[in-house]
């Protein structure tokens, strides 16, 4: 038998969706909304920074000034490719500001957009990105109040790079955050999952899955809204982008202290969704949505929210997917078709960078 040749083999070079957890640097899993993403947060900038209005780490932080309640969020997009089947990079960074601000409870007002852009990119894809962003602002009544502009040599950049920064007021009664889930809550989701994540991998890719796959990207202050006029009693709002549901429940879960149960056949993955998943060997329930939300409510309200939510174009697809338990806190569990449960555990990484 002839010898086989000696190979030295690096992990460091490895590429796969679980990134190893003691690197020494930065992975592309530490932007992906899982657990490496975590630990960046308690490991590094709390340490830094850290303070009690950042404790709560939630999608946006309300804050009392001059007699209000304002919400404040900020985050950056860095999505590849740049144009996606329903959406594009702008119309990305205002309605996932727009979200964050909504899952407070409040009402989007002004935004901020800084661009970061790289020496070389066509002024025509700057344009079509700015007028984006301007009309996805006009439609969900935001107004971009200020802003700012870099330019960075060729090559060290990705073409445009956009950071937006939002503030809201937040209704008086309202207290929307991830601790006060609790035990007998509802939880309902707004309409089909992964729509997202598949739509910027299949062009990213170059996949075909025998129809287009738009990605979901929309506003969601005014479903929010509708959900509110019902009851200002809501308990938990997420938007489930980066590490999808699945990272979206684990959080609440731990933050609250309480367990999550979902039944596997209420969970609306559209058919197109679940084929690609299943050639790629993904999971739907970890796949990034863009215009999606997850809500705890009370379950006297349960029937009057989710009638508001169908009600609205936003949230014509709302489901009631599961409830909050006590058993088993800090964990989501699924009930599957055959009879049996699973764990659902938070993301180490992420399944695809680079979504938003």
């Amino acid at each position: 038998m002839p010898e086989l040749a000696e190979t030295t083999v690096d992990p460091a070079n490895w590429t796969c969706p679980a990134p190893l957890r003691d690197q020494s640097v930065v992975v592309m899993g530490h932007g992906g909304g899982g657990a490496l993403s975590a630990e960046l947060m308690e490991q590094v900038f709390i340490p830094a920074y850290g303070n009690p209005t950042l404790a709560g780490l939630a999608d946006s932080a309300v804050l009392e000034l001059g007699g209000a309640r304002l919400a404040f969020s900020t985050d950056g997009y860095v999505v590849r490719p740049l144009f996606f089947p329903g959406g594009c990079l702008g119309d990305l960074a205002v309605n996932g500001t727009v979200n964050d601000l909504a899952m407070s409870g409040a009402r989007p007002a002004y935004l901020s957009a800084a661009f970061v852009l790289e020496e070389g990119v066509e002024l025509s894809v700057v344009e079509r990105i700015a007028r984006a962003v301007g009309a996805a602002a006009e439609a969900a009544g935001v107004v971009v109040a200020t802003g700012d502009t870099k330019v960075v040599e060729s090559g060290h950049g990705d073409g445009v790079y956009v950071t937006t920064a939002g503030v809201g007021l937040v209704p008086d009664g309202v207290d929307i955050r991830p601790q006060r889930a609790r035990p007998g809550d509802a939880v309902i989701v707004s309409g089909p999952i992964g729509l997202h994540g598949v739509a910027i991998m299949s062009v990213r890719e170059g996949l075909e899955f025998g129809v287009e796959i738009a990605s979901d990207t929309a506003p969601l202050a005014d479903l929010v809204a509708a959900m509110l006029n019902v009851t200002p009693d809501v308990h938990v709002l997420r938007d489930p982008t980066r590490g999808g549901l699945a990272a979206s429940l684990n959080e609440i879960a731990r933050a609250s202290g309480t367990g999550v149960r979902l039944r596997e056949r209420a969970i609306p993955v559209p058919d197109a969704v679940a084929n690609a998943c299943g050639f790629l060997g993904l999971d739907p329930l970890y796949v990034a949505n863009e215009g999606r939300l997850v809500a705890f409510v009370p379950p006297t309200a349960a029937d009057e929210v989710l009638a508001a939510m169908r009600a609205h174009p936003q949230g014509a697809g709302s489901t009631l997917i599961g409830e909050c338990v006590a058993e088993h806190p800090g964990m989501v569990v699924v009930s599957t078709g055959l009879g049996g449960t699973r764990v659902v555990d938070l993301p180490l990484g992420e399944q695809l960078p680079r979504i938003c």
